[in-house]
């Protein structure tokens, strides 16, 4: 099966992979997340060649992630900013921090603070109803006919 495939299938993990599981996108949205806007400084801080880096960023345009925005105009010039919806991937991303931090790296690279308290965040899985932690074991997953 082809990575393409993937946005076809009905199932949120599969569609999300295809949209965000190509190496270099989670990268680049790391840019976003660290604050950075601008195509060139992003190029230069990954390596990659223009071609690559604008198709990405192109697709994070059509997917909803990113828009683009005037930000001068003499001459006009564009950047790119996080939407709604990549914002919320932020989670997302923590979790994949955390995820490497415990396993793919001996000396943690960037530590991420709580501002307002200057604790550690981490993403966890917690029921809103009876605030309780949970696993893998304490969900149930209910799967629709068609799910793949």
């Amino acid at each position: 099966m082809r990575h393409d495939d993937l946005a076809d299938k009905n199932c949120a993990v599969a569609r999300t992979w295809a949209i965000i599981g190509e190496r270099w996108t989670m990268m680049i949205l790391r840019e976003f997340f660290r604050g950075e806007h601008r195509f060139d400084p992003i190029a230069r801080k990954l390596g990659l060649g223009r071609s690559v880096l604008t198709d990405r960023l192109r697709m994070l345009v059509d997917e909803g992630i990113l828009e683009r925005r005037q930000y001068d105009s003499a001459p006009d010039r564009l950047g790119y900013h996080l939407t709604t919806k990549g914002e919320e991937l932020y989670p997302l991303f923590v979790a994949v921090i955390d995820w490497g931090d415990k396993w793919a790296v001996d000396n943690p690279p960037v530590t991420l603070t709580h501002a307002a308290c200057g604790h550690q965040p981490h993403v966890s899985l917690r029921c809103e109803n009876c605030d309780t932690d949970l696993t893998r074991r304490d969900i149930h997953a209910e799967f629709a006919p068609d799910a793949w």
